[in-house]
Order: C-alpha cells, then sequence, then structure tokens
C-alpha cells in the first residue's frame, strides 16, 4: 500500500532522508521511530506529496506521489503534528467543511461525521466552537478530519504527541480500528508506549538513514534488549558510532 524505494531528499547541503526503504502493507500499523531530526516527519510529509524527493520514489496505492499526486491525495489521510482547526468553526462545521473540499456529498459527509463522533467520543464537544476546546479535544477532531473520507491509507505525524492516557487511547484505537478495516497505517511517534500499543511493526531512521524494520519482538531480540526502548537506544548508539556523532535527542 505503501512503498520508499531508496527515497532521498536534500535541502541545500543537508541530507534529510538517505536511501530510505521500506513498505506499509494492507491491514498493519507501522511506527515510525527516530531520535528529533531523523528525518521522520520529512519522509511523511514526501508520502504525502507536500515535499518531493530528491530521488528515489515513493508509491501510494499504486500511485507515484510525484507523477500522480493528485491520485495519491484522494486515497490517503494525512495528520500533521498541528492540529490547525479552524477556530470560530465546530467540530461538525469543521468536518463539513473538509467534506465539501473531498467532494463528498452533504448525505455521506452526514453519515461520516455521526460515524465518527460516537467513535472518537466527541458528542459532548460537537458543537462548541474549535478555539474552545481542550489539546486532545482538538487533536480527535484533527484524526476525524483524517478519517473523514474514508481513506485507504492513513499518515498521522505525532498523533498522541501532548496528550493525556485518555485521549492518547482514542487516537491508539482508531489507528487499530483503522487496520482492521484493511487500512494502512503510519505514524510517527516518540511515546514509547504508543508505539507498543498501536504497532504491528516498526520501522527505525536516524541520520535519514534506515536502522532496521520489524516487529517489536523482533526488534527487541535483534538487540539482545529487554525493552523496545534499550533496543532503540542501543540502535541509535550503534548508529552514532558508525557515523562519529554524539548521541543526544529525545526519541
Amino acid at each position: 500500500m505503501i512503498q520508499f524505494e531508496s527515497v532521498r531528499r536534500t535541502f541545500d547541503d543537508f541530507l534529510a532522508v538517505d536511501d530510505l526503504s521500506f513498505e506499509v502493507r494492507p491491514g498493519e500499523v507501522v511506527g515510525l521511530l527516530g531520535p528529533n531530526g531523523a528525518g521522520k516527519t520529512t519522509a511523511l510529509r514526501m508520502l504525502a506529496t507536500l515535499i518531493k524527493p530528491t530521488s528515489g520514489r515513493i508509491l501510494v496505492h499504486g500511485h507515484d506521489t510525484v507523477t500522480d499526486s493528485l491520485a495519491v491525495r484522494h486515497v490517503l489521510g494525512y495528520q500533521t503534528g498541528d492540529t490547525g482547526l479552524y477556530g470560530r468553526l465546530t467540530p461538525s462545521e469543521f468536518l463539513r467543511y473538509f467534506g465539501q473540499l473531498h467532494g463528498m456529498s452533504q448525505q455521506r459527509i452526514q453519515e461520516r461525521t455521526q460515524v465518527l463522533v460516537q467513535q472518537l467520543d466527541m458528542g459532548a464537544f460537537a458543537g462548541k466552537p474549535c478555539s474552545t476546546l481542550s489539546t486532545g479535544q482538538k487533536q480527535r477532531v484533527s484524526l476525524a478530519r483524517t478519517l473523514l473520507h474514508d481513506p485507504p491509507v492513513l499518515v498521522l505525524d505525532e498523533p498522541t504527541n501532548g496528550l493525556d492516557i485518555v485521549s492518547s487511547h482514542f487516537v491508539v484505537e482508531a489507528l487499530r480500528h483503522a487496520a482492521s478495516q484493511g487500512k494502512a497505517v503510519i505514524f510517527s511517534s516518540h511515546i514509547m508506549s504508543d508505539v507498543e500499543l498501536a504497532s504491528d511493526r516498526l520501522v527505525i531512521v536516524h541520520h535519514g538513514r534506515l536502522l532496521t524494520t520489524g516487529t517489536i519482538p523482533e526488534v527487541i531480540a535483534g538487540q539482545s534488549a529487554s525493552s523496545l526502548s534499550e533496543a532503540f537506544l542501543r540502535l541509535v548508539h550503534a548508529s552514532n558510532a558508525a557515523t562519529g556523532r554524539a548521541t543526544g535527542g529525545a526519541v
């Protein structure tokens, strides 16, 4: 459903993504892990057609993100790290607006809105201006917008960042539910507990390069570690040692 094929992205003299190759299959949730500055957001922005690879290619549902970007956007739901809500609109009005941008019928917008309000437990605030909502409530509205047109591919950048345990639970459950419907889901996060709860498989990157990919037990066993956090740190330390860089940065 998602294929990165030797993808490279530079910004002037800075190499953000370096020969990155991996795939995401239908019906699985893939957690994208890496320290700050590892290239995670750049990779997801290329996947969402917001920026172009310098070389290599990315396919989404068989469509090239550069040569067929409009088709990619039709089959993809993308949630950025910033909720980006319109403060004067209520969640229901916000979803209606984006449904119209997607070319959905009014009946379909209403049906999907009702499903998502129930699924994400937004009934208590669906009629309140978005400017009055808490961080967790705003994140649920942003997630509802991502899911609104029922795309087969979901791309989420730090969807649980800054959320309490209750709000994080709704996000994780939504990702698992989407995968159970056959959707391909990839999300970045630095919260290990959320990664462990949501992910079927991991893609770990550092300095823009792929360090490893596999299920959580496979990643832990591959590093002879006792936990995912320990395995992650061992991979990062080894990468830093190989490149002569100092270890630092958050997960």
